[in-house]
């Protein structure tokens, strides 16, 4: 008997947690019946659970009965973002990036089969504008950011890793592992991994990773529309470009 409770309240918290994570990937508030399609959940225990999380501050009551993140979010967010002390070493070195590139920059971490970023770095002319920020996903098999990340880890990790994106991926995987093997290859010769139309039709990326001072993995990448960058100017120009900015990251963690 003394089991029960504590197996309930875990099951609660990943309700919970699963109402948070549909209301944050939602780009307009939700209601009780938004959230119950989406979860899975019956229509009474999300009520029960949104009126919970609002109390709390982590929804807030919108009109038409609909929820959306309430401030007690933002702080956890917050809160996370300032656990990466590395994210402010690297932001100058990045920003510098941006502007000799003429092209946006991210720096995210790995959540899933994601990349989520953590910072994002437009170039001043603000010629390229983006509409990634702070919160979004890359995935990783398609983008270069995640192409970069997967090709820099342990041959263990990398192995589990792609062992979830296939099965991820279905029938798709034949040639998802194709392009990977050539992601691999490319991140061996040259440092750094490419998208060109694929993580999205219109966006050119080149993609990078740095370590952290406690041997944590950071990916990174710098692109915009392909209108603007060309696969060849990325490659001859921005390629040598970010190299530089990646050593002088590691270097100034200690690393190098």
């Amino acid at each position: 008997m003394s089991e029960l409770p504590a197996r309930d309240e875990v099951s609660a918290l990943a309700r919970g947690l699963a109402l948070l994570r549909v209301v944050a990937d939602a780009s307009e508030p939700l209601s009780n019946r938004d959230m119950a399609d989406r979860t899975g959940l019956p229509k009474a225990t999300v009520s029960r659970l949104a009126a919970t999380l609002q109390s709390a501050g982590f929804l807030r009551a919108m009109a038409g009965e609909r929820y959306a993140l309430g401030p007690a979010a933002l702080h956890l967010g917050n809160a996370y973002l300032r656990s990466f002390d590395f994210r402010q070493q690297a932001r100058l070195h990045l920003a510098g990036l941006a502007e000799a590139a003429g092209a946006n920059v991210h720096l995210g971490v790995r959540d899933g089969l994601d990349i989520l970023l953590i910072d994002t770095l437009r170039p001043q002319s603000a010629l390229i504008l983006s509409r990634m920020d702070v919160g979004s996903r890359m995935t990783i098999a398609t983008s270069a950011a995640g192409r970069a990340y997967l090709a820099a880890l342990p041959a263990t990790e990398r192995s589990a890793l792609l062992a979830d994106i296939r099965a991820a991926s279905g029938d798709a995987w034949p040639d998802v592992e194709k392009r990977l093997e050539a992601a691999f290859a490319e991140y061996a010769q040259a440092g750094y991994c490419s998208s060109f139309g694929e993580w999205h039709p219109d966006i050119h990326a080149l993609g990078f990773v740095m370590h952290g001072p406690q041997g944590e993995l950071y990916a990174a990448s710098v692109g915009g529309p392909a209108y603007m960058l060309s696969k060849q100017m990325l490659l001859d120009k921005v390629g040598p470009q970010l190299l530089q900015v990646q050593r002088a990251i590691e270097h100034e963690a200690g690393l190098v």
